[in-house]
């Protein structure tokens, strides 16, 4: 009897070396069990090792595709010219490393680099705590400086939090599109992720009741603001039946807060401060390169958040912890998070100009948007269609929690590639959505 493991690795080298391109159709499970002379279980167990790997995706009412996402990066050419990046999310200002040249000469001084290089721990110093507290402080919240924590990326503080707050086997609740690497860390730490159902503002509040009832969550992990990948900014009214929530149930929830400095809204941390755990970095609102994460939570949480970076391996480098506070304190991280809103606008403008007609969401104030793609086109075809012309995106099974997803369409980084090449990605994207036979020329 075949069996199920060599018929998946057959499948996934088929899949790596190009035999079966990215995005292409696979036959249903019946129609492979048939053709192979298989049983349908094994067939069914095949399917789901595919999936587990990330190799194939489910789109509901279309069918099982090969994913874009693993084999997208490789069919890209990987010359300046051949590449356009609305994949990541990150912006570099073209000012922005002279900026930081100019402010980080100060921190080559002797002493100060003695300083940078002591051990650190996770609460650090109280005049980083403090200065790390003002400077994440948003409409009208504050962390307490005796509960800021410091973590080596902002990804660090998620994995720490989540660690923390859940033990093996523990459910947490999150948007059924979401960040994808809380996925990662999630299988890592033996957590089962719970899709809640989402609309216009975000994530449902009766979606996660529905979720508590069937089985308690331990956890929440949410994107109150600009979240990604579909965009959307909760209302005021909906953080605040959020907040009910979680004093109604014992809940705590993540509030990753890494799109904050673009817009102004009070976060989910002012309404439940008991509650909530506040997640950001710096990897936004200045590069990845400088992503020192920041966590604060309710103070009866803050030496269990403390325990789990420690234990985890998380805690921040004492350079990277000194170039931050450095470029906090003397105003440049604010001044670059300032140009960064501006440029973010002047994106979103330039994007939904260039796709007028197409079926785009999510907040204008974002450096991200979300394209629903017409009927004829499945999000993982799609990408690696976009990628065979030159340009990478991301398709929805890349932050879908089911791996049936709820979305058909790609999320479209707009903050790396520079104004003139984000317009030839835009129209070549647009052309692609609106040929019906892909004969875009390649």
């Amino acid at each position: 009897m075949a069996d199920y493991r060599t018929i998946s690795e057959g499948i996934a080298a088929d899949i790596a070396r190009g035999r079966l391109a990215p995005g292409s159709r696979m036959p249903t499970q019946r129609q492979f069990a048939f053709e192979r002379g298989i049983a349908v279980s094994t067939a069914s167990r095949v399917y789901a090792e595919l999936s587990r790997r990330g190799l194939i995706t489910g789109e509901v009412g279309r069918g099982t595709f090969i994913r874009a996402s693993a084999s997208a990066a490789a069919a890209l050419p990987d010359s300046e010219t051949g590449l356009i990046n609305l994949e990541h999310v990150f912006s570099i200002l073209p000012h922005q490393a002279a900026e930081l040249s100019a402010s980080l000469g100060a921190l080559l001084e002797p002493a100060r680099l003695r300083a940078a290089f002591s051990p650190v721990r996770p609460g650090a110093k109280e005049p980083a705590r403090a200065g790390a507290a003002a400077f994440f402080a948003r409409g009208g919240w504050s962390a307490d400086p005796e509960t800021v924590l410091f973590t080596g990326a902002g990804r660090q503080g998620i994995a720490a939090a989540i660690s923390a707050l859940a033990q093996p086997g523990d459910r947490i609740g999150v948007e059924a599109m979401t960040y994808p690497i809380v996925k990662g860390l999630a299988a890592r730490l033996g957590v089962e992720l719970v899709p809640l159902a989402m609309d216009a503002e975000g994530v449902i509040p009766d979606a996660i009741e529905r979720a508590h009832r069937e089985a308690p969550l331990r956890a929440l992990y949410l994107q109150p603001v600009l979240q990604s990948p579909l965009g959307q900014t909760m209302s005021a009214d909906r953080r605040h039946a959020i907040a009910s929530l979680l004093g109604r149930h014992d809940l705590v929830c993540i509030e990753d807060a890494v799109y904050g400095f673009l817009c102004d809204e009070e976060p989910l941390a002012a309404l439940a401060p008991e509650r909530v755990i506040v997640v950001d970095s710096l990897s936004k609102r200045l590069a990845p390169g400088l992503g020192l994460g920041f966590v604060a939570g309710p103070p009866h949480l803050t030496q269990r958040l403390a325990g789990s970076i420690r234990t985890g391996g998380w805690t921040a480098s004492g350079l990277p912890l000194a170039v931050a506070l450095h470029l906090m304190n003397d105003g440049t991280a604010s001044r670059i998070g300032k140009a960064k809103r501006a440029d973010a606008a002047a994106r979103q403008s330039a994007a939904r100009e260039a796709l007028s007609g197409l079926d785009v969401r999510g907040d204008p104030r974002a450096f991200h948007l979300w394209l629903s793609l017409p009927p004829h086109w499945t999000a993982e075809r799609y990408a690696g269609a976009a990628a065979r012309n030159g340009v990478a995106v991301s398709p929805a099974s890349a932050f879908a929690v089911d791996p049936a997803t709820p979305e058909n369409g790609v999320r479209l980084a707009l903050g790396s590639p520079p104004f003139e090449r984000l317009e030839t990605a835009l129209q070549t994207l647009r052309r692609l959505a609106l040929d019906e036979d892909d004969s875009v020329v390649e």
